[in-house]
């Protein structure tokens, strides 16, 4: 089990099923880029983090992934808030829409790379 403070047993049913409900560009971003540490790195999915569930997390890197879907367009103030409760942790959120995903992977995938390689981490 995480030793932080940062993991919420309490969220662990419904990040639970988050992972049985995953949207299909959630499943492509895990399936084609991060599961099995094709990034070098280990992400897990549907993670508690504080009071929130991230799409995906890596702990090593402090990096949280979202994957937006269409309701995201209206939930941006709540999206901010989130995203700075998270950097208070020590985390950074990179966001893309399903759409980015679904269509310009490739894109999503340099974008991911280059974020670790300006951090000083690529492995």
């Amino acid at each position: 089990m995480e030793q932080n403070n940062s993991y919420n047993k309490g969220l662990k049913p419904f990040a639970r099923n988050l992972r049985k409900d995953s949207t299909k560009a959630e499943v492509r971003l895990w399936c084609e880029v991060l599961s099995k540490g094709r990034t070098g790195f280990t992400f897990l999915r549907q993670r508690p983090v504080d009071n929130y569930i991230a799409d995906f997390m890596c702990k090593e890197l402090k990096l949280i992934i979202e994957v937006d879907g269409y309701t995201h367009k209206f939930k941006t103030e709540e999206d901010q808030e989130r995203d700075k409760a998270l950097a208070g942790l020590g985390f950074t959120t990179l966001r893309f829409s399903d759409e980015e995903v679904m269509k310009d992977l490739p894109n999503v995938e340099r974008t991911l790379v280059a974020w670790i390689e300006a951090a000083g981490l690529g492995k």
